[in-house]
């Protein structure tokens, strides 16, 4: 790299805003994982690596914009008490909207992660462009209410275009095909906004909250799909459609599906579930699953999504049951998978999708192209 020259690179490496934004994302993820009990300047520079007097420069421009605060004063080894610092959660939201077929899920989350509000209310998705991004405009800005805004995650069915915010021919609702949801989006409430299909945005979610481990999280709600974390890193694929879980076919001659073919297993699972035969529909699931165990060596299956979540006994269950049975099969040390619902409860997608925004503040992926979230929105580097 020419570091004399950061336009010859063509990154932003040896850039000194983003470095100056990437060191306060690492002093700000620390006091936001100290909680109450706050953290000193002098742990701060021990655990980020950086001199003392840098140290003191982020905290300073920090407590100044009301991101940060004292937390009081902690005994030292020697010398005077340490003050220590702790994070204002209240000093900036992100919106999170979960699109479903028929669905519009809003939350909106401190910088904590804590939801402070809530909003379902019907959508139809097909209805149309304008309306659909008219319909999440107007639940964000009833959940904004004068307060601070880092900005919008979306999180919506499909394939669709991570980097571009595009999306793709969603299943059923071909019209979508190509539209730029995510700028839209961000024309009409003047805010930065990140799109990202559903299931990502949900294990995005819960790879921030949880052990950095490989799992798959599988969404049965008004389609299926998967999202995937290997090695506590999201996996989106080089053209971001990794995770099209549900329409791998299982199942030849099987019912067709919105597709356009037969036997998938979104099509096995949803009819199962249309003639009340919860069992069958989690052992369908079930198969899915120890495709994926199978291939990628995961650690551990969650499971959501509206349909899991009316029967979430029955579907790990049954889920369970299939991936003890090719456990057993494989013998040796072969163990089974052990399968769970998310913790992230009924707001899961949408609460994941407000973490896309807040993510990047805390040093953790990318806003996306264009969208420095932090530097934009709040000047919290």
């Amino acid at each position: 790299m020419n570091r004399s020259n950061p336009r010859a690179s063509g990154t932003s490496g040896a850039n000194l805003p983003a470095l100056r934004s990437h060191n306060a994302a690492l002093v700000l993820d620390l006091l936001r994982t100290a909680g109450d009990a706050g953290i000193s300047r002098l742990e701060l520079a021990e655990r980020t690596g950086l001199t003392p007097q840098a140290v003191s420069k982020i905290t300073a421009r920090l407590r100044a914009e009301g991101t940060a605060t004292e937390a009081g004063r902690r005994a030292s080894t020697g010398g005077k008490p340490r003050t220590v610092l702790k994070l204002v959660p209240s000093a900036g939201h992100a919106i999170g909207l979960h699109l479903d077929r028929d669905e519009l899920t809003a939350v909106l989350v401190d910088l904590a992660g804590t939801l402070v509000g809530v909003r379902t209310v019907p959508l139809d998705f097909g209805a149309g462009h304008d309306t659909v991004v008219e319909a999440s405009a107007r639940e964000a800005e009833s959940l904004i209410g004068g307060r601070r805004v880092l900005g919008v995650g979306v999180a919506s069915p499909g394939p669709l275009d991570h980097h571009t915010g595009v999306l793709h021919r969603v299943t059923g609702f071909p019209l979508w095909n190509g539209f730029p949801l995510r700028d839209a989006l961000a024309d009409r409430l003047g805010l930065p906004v990140v799109l990202d299909k559903d299931t990502n945005a949900a294990a995005l979610g819960l790879a921030l909250r949880g052990p950095a481990d490989s799992f798959a999280y599988l969404h049965l709600g008004t389609g299926l799909g998967a999202g995937l974390v290997l090695g506590g890193t999201l996996l989106r694929g080089s053209r971001t459609g990794a995770g099209e879980f549900g329409h791998q076919t299982i199942l030849l001659g099987g019912p067709a599906c919105g597709c356009g073919a037969r036997g998938c297993i979104e099509a096995l699972c949803l009819s199962s579930v249309a003639r009340g035969d919860i069992a069958a529909a989690a052992r369908f699931l079930g198969v899915g699953a120890a495709n994926l165990v199978g291939l990628l060596d995961i650690d551990r299956v969650l499971l959501g999504g509206r349909t899991v979540m009316g029967a979430p006994d029955s579907f790990v269950r049954g889920v369970r049951a299939v991936l003890e049975e090719r456990a057993r099969r494989g013998g040796g040390d072969a163990r089974a998978i052990p399968v769970s619902v998310t913790p992230g409860g009924p707001h899961a997608v949408a609460e994941g999708a407000a973490r896309l925004i807040l993510g990047p503040v805390f040093g953790h992926g990318a806003a996306g192209p264009g969208r420095r979230l932090a530097g934009d929105a709040m000047r919290l580097g």
